[in-house]
């Protein structure tokens, strides 16, 4: 062959008589099916280490052109052929080049999943949803624990200006809305939950207020009448937006029953530790107010219905009510809110509110595919369905009320 080395002449014979032989034992093809017109499209680049597509081309006998479409998909590409181009990948180990595809198809096919703790149990779950809902779309998600540390919130705002994704979905635990449209990026964004509406982007929200509502509503419909609330943020701290509006769905549902809460059974918890998430709103935190709620002179003071503001706060009232012998529910009956799976099997098992995580991810991710598709379009803030489950905690039937 003229112009080309001995060398390379023979080691794309080799590599080709290699796959011919494999090729036809996986797909049953005779060697004279595998033949090109052009040598050189078959002749494997000079390099060591990871094969490249002209080693793939060379091992199928097809042209390099060829394995380019069958690795990005393109419908007019025969069985046969695309069998053997997908072997010799198998055989090879090629990993496409998925940033040159990526560049071309102005798609990384990579979402972002940004929420403040990854061992928190609502966001575990949400983030398995993400992952699951992802993969009916053909996407992968990577998941950023920013911790609820403003720094790494700020660079979500900005969109991860060293990260290759197509969008990112987040859940902002710090970062309040004039930081956040200061820093905002060109990546497309969706937001999870209320820590701050706005027009201007798009986001998908359990609705906090009516929620709490119906947590309050169905301690209230049980004949509780002294109802109290855990799970209280100091303004201005994290996490305070949530919280609050928790707080006001309780206290329109008291207002809707005419009825008051003693302000001793507004229970705050501690400021938010952004350096760990087992020191807020956690069963930890739970079980020491609630303690402290019962060491007080008059202890309980009346109460006999109490809605905190997740499951793990009312998980660790539980142990605090256990412990001092009160009843749950004959003495006090407990609402959480996440439906987390440990709710179902604490003692007694939590009546909690359930939002629909696997609707909240599906719609976040039509949200983004909406954005992508058309970057001018109106945001959207669109919420998610929840429903109340009732449980042992709420549960009276038997008992002297």
């Amino acid at each position: 062959m003229t112009g080309v080395p001995q060398e390379h002449s023979s080691r794309s014979a080799r590599i080709l008589q290699r796959g011919n032989r494999k090729i036809s034992q996986r797909c049953n093809i005779a060697r004279y099916d595998l033949e090109v017109n052009n040598p050189d499209d078959r002749r494997p680049a000079k390099r060591s280490g990871a094969p490249t597509i002209k080693d793939v081309a060379a091992f199928a006998g097809v042209s390099y052109r060829t394995v380019s479409n069958v690795v990005n998909g393109h419908r007019y590409i025969s069985d046969t052929t695309r069998q053997k181009v997908e072997a010799a990948i198998a055989e090879l180990g090629y990993r496409p080049q998925l940033a040159a595809r990526q560049l071309r198809s102005g798609r990384s096919k990579l979402l972002t999943l940004s929420v403040p703790f990854v061992s928190h149990p609502y966001f575990a779950q949400l983030a398995h949803a993400v992952v699951t809902q992802a993969e009916t779309f053909d996407y992968d998600v990577v998941i950023d624990e920013t911790r609820g540390l403003l720094e790494r919130e700020l660079r979500v705002a900005a969109g991860f200006r060293t990260i290759l994704t197509d969008g990112i979905l987040f859940s902002p635990l710090s970062i309040d809305l004039q930081r956040f449209e200061a820093e905002r990026g060109a990546t497309p964004l969706v937001l999870l939950g209320e820590r701050f509406r706005s027009t201007s982007i798009d986001s998908v929200i359990v609705d906090n207020v009516h929620s709490s509502y119906d947590a309050t509503t169905c301690l209230i419909e049980t004949g509780r009448r002294r109802l109290g609330f855990l799970g209280q943020v100091r303004v201005g701290t994290i996490g305070a937006a949530p919280a609050d509006l928790r707080i006001r769905g309780f206290q329109l549902a008291l207002r809707a029953a005419s009825l008051e809460a003693d302000p001793q059974h507004i229970i705050s918890v501690s400021r938010w530790d952004q350096s760990n998430p087992d020191e807020d709103y956690s069963r930890e935190e739970g079980y020491e107010r609630i303690r402290e709620l019962i060491a007080r002179p008059n202890s309980l003071g009346g109460l006999d219905g109490l809605v905190c503001a997740n499951d793990l706060l009312a998980i660790g009232a539980l142990r605090a009510f256990r412990e001092a012998g009160i009843s749950v529910p004959d003495d006090v009956a407990v609402v959480g809110w996440d439906n987390t799976s440990e709710a179902a099997f604490s003692a007694p098992s939590l009546t909690t509110i359930s939002p629909d995580l696997n609707e909240i991810a599906r719609l976040a991710i039509v949200a983004m595919l909406r954005r992508l598709d058309n970057p001018s379009a109106e945001p959207k803030t669109v919420i998610a369905p929840y429903r109340l489950v009732r449980r042992e905690s709420t549960n009276t039937e038997g008992s002297s009320r």
